[in-house]
């Protein structure tokens, strides 16, 4: 668990997810995580699923962002809700970042 109630950006590691996506994990308590996600222009949040549930803001860029069959296309500001088990996945349609949260935490992105 994160131990402080700060997070500092700059003190906190990447984790390359390969295909031009990184991931760097905010900070966490037994209930929530956020999770910054970077996406080189083209890259590919593939479509999947977990038991999670999971809102996100586009800081930079623009994406696709599909859920359970329905795509939207988002740009900076703009967000979106994954409900639990919903089938998503985004594609960047040029260099973006995703600030997403998630409950309960992504124990498997602490693996």
């Amino acid at each position: 668990m994160s131990t402080d109630v700060f997070l500092l950006s700059d003190t906190l590691d990447w984790k390359d997810l390969g295909n031009g996506v990184r991931r760097k994990i905010l900070g966490h308590n037994d209930a929530m995580m956020m999770a910054r996600f970077e996406f080189e222009s083209g890259a590919v949040g593939a479509l999947h699923r977990h038991p999670h549930h999971q809102c996100a803001v586009v800081e930079k860029g623009s994406f696709d962002v599909t859920i359970e069959g329905r795509t939207q296309r988002l740009g900076v500001g703009d967000g979106y809700m994954v409900p639990s088990n919903a089938l998503h996945g985004v594609v960047a349609l040029e260099p973006g970042t995703l600030l997403d949260i998630f409950t309960p935490i992504r124990e498997d992105f602490l693996a």
